[in-house]
């Protein structure tokens, strides 16, 4: 089903307490990256992207164009640059044969010092659509020199699609969607196999996952574009399942580095998906993505496609207006990745971890009313910087950006969020406006924010339940490490 239009928010009126984050005990270190900064929307009209930073420092963009009918590359030093960056056309349609019809999901990978592009061919006037490899020599790819390496040829003459290459200790892996004849009911199953060279898979090929799940299954029964991260001695990949609507979503396999990776008992899946349309966002349908990493090299970074409507007259595929984003990739205790929620238009949001609580830790988190039981989701710890803040100059407003339109306003000694814009009356703004400032007890990697409008009152963070209070900084240790956080 369709997801219903997001309805205004109303004001909220009651006072809130600010929940600490506490995370559980575990045997994996907790790994802390600095924030992500990048702008939401990062490229229109483009589907399927993938972004990989390459060894000479640049990140290469390619995606499916609205046309279907070609393979882009983009280059840039930033990933935000990659929104600028001009576009080289590196192979076009043919006029018969295969790559006569649709251009879909290119993927760009450097192998044995080669680049190679995964990506899926069609032939015109037939749904007949095959994976597909070009190899290219050069420094850039840009400017390289390709060639048709074929089709990659698999167990069965079937649709197939979404080829992504991995490696996992040394030996490499391709993992791609494809029909199986014994399952015509469904799309696409993913497959697995190793790869001899980089366009020609080791057979047979493993199945690893089927849409069997009710949310794989809604308008077409879909397991496809795959893409994987490793960390922590696991390999997550990502998939995405149900029509390319609203419906579309994202599920995880996880699987041990040192496994049987073509036992299709050593992937485990979630139940649920990790990735999925979100109506207070605004943001439909996302999925398709890749992964890379920040510019510092110190965070993994989401990329993937998704809407800003719900709701689409027609076939999906006809609606050129799937659009490339980005968002920071955020790690339980586990050591499971926690994609969150597609957050809203505008600049990344950031966690507010508190500098005071180290054991267990601690974060700002949003919600109203009584204190809730259990741990808050990471979408309730995020919160847009807004800069310049609702009161303008030197401010700053913190905007929860799992509920927009909602600001963390003092009121008297105590906080609360309340909708507010840049309409609102100039002492909301006051409220709602905060500087920031060096952090009080640690001036290198904290941050303190004082209130506008009421110099030396500040946002600290007291008591065993960690609530968020405004006032008078004394000179104590402890008062500076309530009012100190770190951003992540």
């Amino acid at each position: 089903m369709l997801w219903p239009s997001t309805p205004k928010i109303r004001p909220l009126l009651a006072f809130l307490s600010f929940l600490i984050l506490l995370l559980s005990p575990s045997t994996l270190a907790v790994t802390h990256s600095p924030p992500v900064s990048y702008t939401n929307t990062l490229i229109p009209q483009r589907a399927d992207p993938h972004i990989s930073k390459h060894t000479d420092g640049y990140y290469y963009f390619t995606a499916t164009v609205p046309a279907y009918d070609s393979i882009i590359i983009r280059r840039s030093s930033t990933i935000q640059g990659l929104s600028s960056a001009p576009e080289t056309t590196i192979w076009r349609r043919k006029s018969s044969g295969i790559g006569s019809n649709q251009v879909w999901a290119p993927e760009l990978h450097y192998i044995d010092g080669k680049w190679y592009i995964y990506v899926a061919l069609g032939v015109a006037n037939e749904w007949r659509i095959r994976a597909f490899v070009l190899e290219g020599v050069g420094a850039n790819p840009q400017t390289a020199t390709w060639t048709e390496k074929g089709l990659i040829n698999t167990d069965w003459d079937t649709f197939s699609l979404d080829a992504h290459h991995f490696q996992v200790n040394g030996t490499r892996y391709l993992v791609w969607a494809q029909q199986e004849p014994t399952r015509t009911d469904e799309n696409s199953s993913l497959l697995l196999a190793k790869l001899l060279n980089p366009w020609t898979i080791q057979r047979p090929a493993t199945v690893i996952s089927r849409p069997l799940l009710s949310w794989e299954r809604v308008g077409y029964k879909v397991n496809e574009g795959p893409a994987t991260l490793q960390k922590n001695g696991k390999i997550f990949l990502t998939y995405s399942a149900s029509a390319t609507d609203s419906n579309y979503c994202m599920g995880l396999l996880t699987a041990s580095v040192d496994a049987d990776h073509l036992d299709p008992a050593s992937w485990s899946k979630s139940p649920a998906p990790v990735f999925q349309s979100n109506g207070l966002t605004q943001q439909y349908g996302p999925g398709h993505n890749s992964f890379t990493v920040s510019e510092d090299g110190l965070s993994d970074v989401l990329i993937f496609h998704d809407r800003g409507y719900p709701n689409i007259t027609g076939d999906p595929l006809n609606d050129p207006n799937r659009r490339t984003r980005v968002q920071k990739v955020y790690w339980r205790v586990d050591g499971t990745p926690d994609l969150g929620i597609p957050v809203p238009d505008g600049v990344t949001p950031v966690r507010l971890r508190s500098s005071f609580a180290s054991s267990p830790e601690v974060y700002v988190r949003y919600y109203t009313g009584t204190l809730p039981s259990g741990a808050a989701t990471l979408a309730d710890t995020l919160f847009r910087v807004v800069s310049p803040g609702l009161a303008g100059g030197n401010t700053v407003s913190l905007e929860s950006a799992s509920r927009p339109g909602l600001y963390l306003r003092r009121s008297g000694t105590q906080v609360r969020f309340d909708a507010g814009s840049s309409s609102s009356s100039a002492s909301f703004k006051s409220e709602a406006s905060w500087v920031r400032k060096e952090g009080l007890a640690d001036a290198k990697n904290g941050v303190s924010f004082e209130a506008a409008g009421a110099t030396g009152q500040y946002l600290r963070l007291t008591g065993s339940e960690g609530v968020l209070v405004v006032g008078a900084m004394g000179g104590d240790s402890i008062q500076k490490g309530q009012a100190t956080f770190h951003l992540e």
